[in-house]
């Protein structure tokens, strides 16, 4: 059984910042890469950053610049700090975790319930 959790969601003033944490635990052997999505009301759930067990980043461009994705493998962490915050950026947030629980089984994902982010004055 694994469980990804997340928080650090909430409300914030344009141009704030916010950080996000996700904590996976549970029956796993290994972790490749993180990620983090996001879902706006009425939209399309999308990719906003990744990182993988090696360290390398990628980000939709429009958060270059702005957030930034890390992990810590030894806690099975990772987190995105969110700076300089515009209202589209508002969205629920979710984790994800892609996991092996032993070494025979294939990776999958495990996915997080989200966290609300509220960008707003």
């Amino acid at each position: 059984q694994v469980q990804v959790v997340e928080s650090g969601g909430g409300l914030v003033q344009p141009g704030g910042s916010l950080r996000l944490s996700c904590a996976a635990s549970g029956s796993i052997f290994s972790i490749s890469s993180m990620d983090w999505y996001r879902q706006a009301p009425g939209k399309e759930r999308e990719l906003v950053a990744s990182i993988t067990n090696g360290g390398s980043t990628n980000y939709r461009d429009s958060v270059k610049g702005r957030f930034t994705i890390s992990r810590d493998n030894a806690k099975n962490t990772v987190d995105l700090q969110m700076n300089s915050l515009k209202s589209e950026d508002t969205a629920v947030y979710y984790c994800v975790q892609y996991i092996k629980t032993t070494p025979l089984t294939p990776v999958r994902s495990y996915w997080g319930q989200g966290t609300q982010v509220i960008v707003s004055s």
